[in-house]
Formats: structure tokens, sequence, C-alpha cells
């Protein structure tokens, strides 16, 4: 049998799979559409949280703490990449659980109402944090923040203690000082800092997994087009969707001149 006839009449076919399978992922009337909105949500509020999280101790490490202390800090900052990123899902996956330490710990305070609430909240909740929205939300918070500290503090360092001074000479409030002095200067590290929480959220398919429900991810929904149904155009349609986002975010830092200090 000649495979010179099929393999050019499936080079041929390649492109039209190729728009079938993007147009699949772009359709609203299906749930394609759906987990890339889920997926990029989720990335945009991980980055937001870990860079609400990260400015002020980043911060502190840059203007304020000793050379012991911030030996220490950066000790604990690191530490946690030292073990397996496994671990520490699955760690977390019994943290979280019905029977775990913080559902005991918010029990004892009384604040089980509050954890009731949001539980069932529809589209964020689920029978327990190990299970919800919440509590995928909550490990990536905690598996990606390092990443967003340390350039953070890396770009603050790089901050002339003499330009704060300047600037409270010349009258300037600290909130002033904060807003038009270390923020814009601090930002390339904020964007190199999101650069990895954003793209790393986007294609992560382990804590979906471990502590997900029934809603996939892309990373997910990659795996499972890929190796359970066989769905190899619509899985590279979805492997790019991750990098058509991050080139438009790319692009919009460098308009925003984020690189312009690097």
């Amino acid at each position: 049998m000649k495979l010179e006839p099929f393999q050019r009449g499936m080079k041929e076919l390649a492109p039209a799979i190729w728009l079938t399978a993007l147009r699949r992922v772009q359709n609203p009337n299906r749930a394609n559409l759906d987990i890339v909105l889920r997926t990029a949500g989720m990335a945009s509020a991980v980055t937001l949280s870990t860079a609400m999280l990260a400015f002020p101790l980043a911060y502190y490490m840059a203007r304020y703490a000793s050379k012991r202390i911030k030996g220490f800090l950066y000790l604990a900052v690191l530490l946690p990449l030292w073990s397996s990123y496994l671990v520490r899902v699955y760690a977390w996956k019994l943290i979280l659980a019905k029977e775990g330490i913080l559902s005991w710990f918010i029990l004892q305070t009384h604040l089980d109402w509050l954890l009731n609430a949001l539980l069932s909240a529809p589209g964020i909740g689920g029978p327990s944090l190990s299970v919800s929205a919440i509590g995928i939300y909550i490990v990536f918070v905690y598996v990606w923040l390092p990443y967003m500290i340390l350039p953070i503090e890396a770009a603050l360092e790089r901050v002339p203690k003499s330009l704060l001074e300047a600037s409270g000479d010349l009258g300037a409030r600290p909130g002033q000082t904060f807003r038009r002095i270390v923020l814009p200067l601090a930002f390339p590290g904020v964007v190199a800092g999101s650069i990895f929480t954003f793209s790393l959220t986007l294609g992560d398919f382990i804590v979906p997994s471990a502590l997900g429900n029934s809603s996939f991810f892309i990373g997910q929904a990659v795996l499972s087009h890929q190796g359970t149904s066989g769905n190899l155009p619509l899985a590279a349609a979805f492997t790019v969707v991750p990098m058509a986002i991050m080139v438009l975010y790319l692009i919009g830092a460098k308009k925003l001149g984020a690189f312009d200090a690097l």
C-alpha cells in the first residue's frame, strides 16, 4: 500500500481540520468557550491576588528589612519551591478537605456560616473547599506567589532611595510618592511576575484535576482531547489559546512601557 497519496491528502486536509477546530473553540454555543473563559478568569484573579499579596512583602524586604531578616525572608519564600509540586498540591487538598484543619479552624471560630455561604455560591462553590473553584484559587495563589514576590523585590531594589527622599522634600505625601514614583518604577517587576503567574495558571492541569470538579480548564481539555478522546486537532487548537492570550498581554504591557526599564 502506497502511503504517499494518503500523506498528501492529509497535508491538504490539515488546514481545514485546523480551522474547524478553532471554530469549535470559539463557538459560544459549546462548552469550549466556557473552558477558555473559566481559565482566563482564574488566571486573572490569581495574578491580581498574588500581586496584591507580594507587593507589601517585597517592599518591606527591599526597604526596611535588615540583611539577616532579608535572608530569612528569602529562605521562607524559596523554601516551598524545594519540595515537590505534587506534594504541595495534595497537601493543600488535605488541608482544604471537609475534615481538614482549615474547616476545623473555621468551625472553632464559628465562621462556618460564611464558609457554607461561599460553598453554596454558584460557579465558585462545591461540596468542600477541596472540590471547588475557591480551593483551586487558593492553591494557585500559594503555588505561584514566590514567582511574583521575587521579581517585584528585585525591581524595588533598583529604585534609588534618593528619589523617595527628594519626593518627600518636595512636599509629596507617602501616597503620592508611591503612586508616582515607586509603582511606575516597580511596574516592570510586576509585569515580570504576572507573566509567570498568568501563563502558568493558564496551562496548569494538575491543580484543577486534584481539587476541581467536572468543570474543565484548558490544560485538562488538552490532556483529555489528546489522550482520552484522541481529538488532536481540537487539542492543538486549545494549546494556541494560552499562547494567543500571552501574546496580547505582552503587547499591551509593552505599550504601557513595562519593558522600558529592563
